[in-house]
This record gives structure tokens, C-alpha cells and sequence, in this order.
């Protein structure tokens, strides 16, 4: 029996996400694998998991420009040389864990666990093959440290393949697959019936709003983007996604009470039925997270983006409104006035239902097990 460890991390839900999908698919269609999903920090200091993960959790709520800098600084200078020396320490411990389980395969899903995989395979500790599968739209630098090491490379788009290729990666390696995406988004759904769960009309264009997680980040513009739809369009209805987040909850059903939108506008604070919501959806609304990202367009939806995170997801919103995937709702820009113009030009949804769909990349949990598990 082949044995294969998947790593992740939880900054931010992405990295599971991804993790999950790729576990789901290959005990859906593979058969003699046993697969050991584990959070790499969690594993290796459950302190310093704990710290770090509500550090990061609290700079992305109140102080979004601090990540920013973090981001950006990680990729070079003093902040990414202590983050490799720690991935080295900590790659320690991690071994132990290679040496009791004896896994056959590794894959991971952040560049902290790619790191110390790769670490002790060069200090000759570890002979397994490492697959590392990029979350973002973007390279970061840190997904990059020992690559030397590292077999393969899965990211999101041939532009991201060219882009490792620039930066002296083996093009050998480098797969542009996608983000690995939930068999859910390849299911064909019965619309009528998800309308009536939802209470939805069919006659009304529809707009899934995706209002920051659990943590609400960004609620500024989440606010005013909800404020707006209530106000302004009568010909439109919503489901917005709360999160597990009662102080938004409550004031997006006061935006609702006030403006008498209880009909039009649904108000969700978990589901888990976001491909079916997607099926039956003209266009979302949401910050730009490499995981939302990916099931909008393979749903075929254009994207509104609000309140990127700055670092990953503002390079993510950059990559999108560029490539006509996205339109990007600035700090300063007119709500009204943007949202005015794309729900009044079919051609314009049109073209970037297009767009997306012959950008989305369904099929990348498929096409990434093909590659690590066919040989």
C-alpha cells in the first residue's frame, strides 16, 4: 500500500481547502493509498501554531496594511531569513514524523511545510518526492526556498509557469494544473430546486456576496457594498454569506429591515452548499482568496472583488481584474455607479462568464493525481 502525507497550514482556509480536495479525489478514484492529512505548524510547535495563526488572524482584521508589509518583506530581507532558519528547526521535528510514518509520496499546500521537506531532503534525510501546490494566483518567494529539492510544482495558470521558469525553476516540473478544486464544482444541479431551498426568484438576476469569513475582513466596503445593493437595485436579488460572525449578521439584517429586503436579499451565516449556490448564481462578490477564486470560475461567474487582503489576494485581484476575470471595487471608487454597469450590460457579464470559463481549470484534482499517481 502507497502512503502519502498532505501537508497544510491554517493561515487562512485555502491551503486545507486544497489539501482536502486533492485527499477527497484520490480516495474517490484510487484504490491500496492511505493518505494522512496534518497542519505542518500544528504538528511541529502547537505554540507557536497557536501564536502565529492569531497573529496573522488579528493583523488581516484590524491592521490589514501591517500584513501587507509582512507579505512583502517574507519575500526577502530579515523576516525571510528568520522564517527559513525557524522552517530549519522546526524541519526537525518534522522528521520524525517522516520516520514513522514512511510515506511514499508528499505533497503539500504551504510554503512553510515545502520548506522543511526540502530542507531535510538536502541534508539528506529524506528521499521521498515532494509535490508543492501553490494556493494564489501569484508566486510568493517563499514557496521557492529549496527548490532544488522539490519534484514538482503545481500552480494556478501558465503565467505562473512562465514566471518560475524566470526565476530558474526546471520547466520539467512545473505543471500549470490549477488550485485543486472540490468534486462538487464538476456536479450538474437541478436550479429549480435550489431556488426553492433558497427562496429564490428565477426571473431575477442573482448575486452570491461572500462577506469576508468568519472574521468579517474588509467590512468597511462589505458595508457599503451590501448597503448599496439594498438601496439601488430592485431588480436583483442576493445571498450573502454572513460567516460565523454575529456582529455581521446583525447589521446586514439591519441594512435588510431598513430598506424593507427581506424578499430580495437572503442572509446565510454558514453553508455548505456553495457550488449550488454558484450554479445558480450571474456574479459574486467576495475578497479575492485563492480558494473562492478558483470555484467562481469554475462556476463560470464573473467577480466583483472588495477589500483584498493586502499581499496574496491583492496580487490576486490584480491578476484577475487583468485578465478580464474581474472587476476590482476600488477604496475611492462609486459603488453604484460600477455596479450599474455591469449589471446593466449583458454583454459585458457575457464576456467575462466567458472568460472564465475558458480560464477555469476543472479538472486540476484529476490532472494533478495523473501526474504525482499514473507512473
Amino acid at each position: 500500500m502507497k502512503k502519502i502525507l498532505i501537508f497544510y497550514a491554517s493561515y487562512g482556509g485555502g491551503h486545507l481547502s486544497a489539501a482536502n480536495s486533492i485527499k477527497e479525489y484520490i480516495e474517490d478514484n484510487y484504490s491500496d493509498i492511505e493518505i494522512k492529512l496534518v497542519d505542518c505548524m500544528e504538528y511541529v510547535n502547537k505554540s507557536i501554531n497557536k501564536v502565529t495563526t492569531t497573529a496573522y488572524i488579528e493583523m488581516a482584521k484590524k491592521a490589514p496594511w501591517v500584513w501587507g508589509k509582512v507579505y512583502s518583506k517574507s519575500q526577502n530581507g530579515v523576516i525571510s531569513q528568520i522564517s527559513q532558519n525557524s522552517n530549519k528547526l522546526f524541519a526537525i521535528k518534522l522528521n520524525n514524523l517522516f520516520i514513522d510514518y514512511s510515506p511514499d509520496l508528499i505533497i503539500s499546500t504551504h510554503p512553510f511545510s515545502s520548506q522543511m521537506c526540502a530542507y531535510l531532503k538536502k541534508k539528506n534525510r529524506l528521499h521521498t518526492k515532494i509535490a508543492t501546490i501553490m494556493t494564489d494566483y501569484a508566486p510568493h518567494e517563499q514557496w521557492l526556498i529549496g527548490s532544488n529539492y522539490v519534484d514538482y510544482y503545481f500552480v494556478a495558470h501558465e503565467g505562473m509557469k512562465t514566471a518560475l521558469i524566470n526565476k530558474g525553476i526546471d520547466k520539467n516540473k512545473i505543471f500549470a494544473t490549477g488550485i485543486p478544486l472540490s468534486t462538487k464544482f464538476l456536479a450538474h444541479f437541478n436550479k429549480d430546486e435550489i431556488l426553492s431551498c433558497f427562496g429564490l426568484d428565477a426571473n431575477k438576476q442573482t448575486i452570491l456576496f461572500f462577506a469576508g469569513g468568519k472574521f468579517g475582513l474588509g467590512k468597511s466596503k462589505t458595508y457599503e457594498m451590501l448597503h448599496t445593493l439594498a438601496k439601488e437595485f430592485d431588480h436583483i436579488q442576493v445571498v450573502a454569506i454572513s460567516g460565523k460572525n454575529p456582529k455581521m449578521k446583525k447589521n446586514f439584517e439591519e441594512i435588510v429591515d431598513k430598506y424593507h429586503k427581506k424578499d430580495n436579499i437572503k442572509i446565510i451565516e454558514y453553508t455548505n452548499k456553495v457550488a449550488e449556490l454558484m450554479s445558480i448564481s450571474n456574479l459574486v462578490v467576495t475578497k479575492p482568496g485563492g480558494l473562492t477564486t478558483t470555484e467562481s470560475l469554475a462556476s463560470g461567474l464573473p467577480i466583483i472583488v472588495i477589500s483584498p487582503l493586502p499581499g496574496q489576494e491583492e496580487e490576486n485581484a490584480e491578476f484577475l481584474e487583468k485578465n478580464n476575470l474581474a472587476i476590482w471595487i476600488k477604496k475611492d471608487d462609486n459603488t453604484k455607479d460600477i455596479l450599474n454597469k455591469i449589471l446593466g450590460d449583458s454583454n459585458l457579464l457575457q464576456k467575462m462568464k466567458v472568460n472564465a470559463r475558458l480560464f477555469a481549470k476543472k479538472n486540476s484534482c484529476k490532472d494533478i493525481c495523473k501526474i504525482l499517481l499514473d507512473n
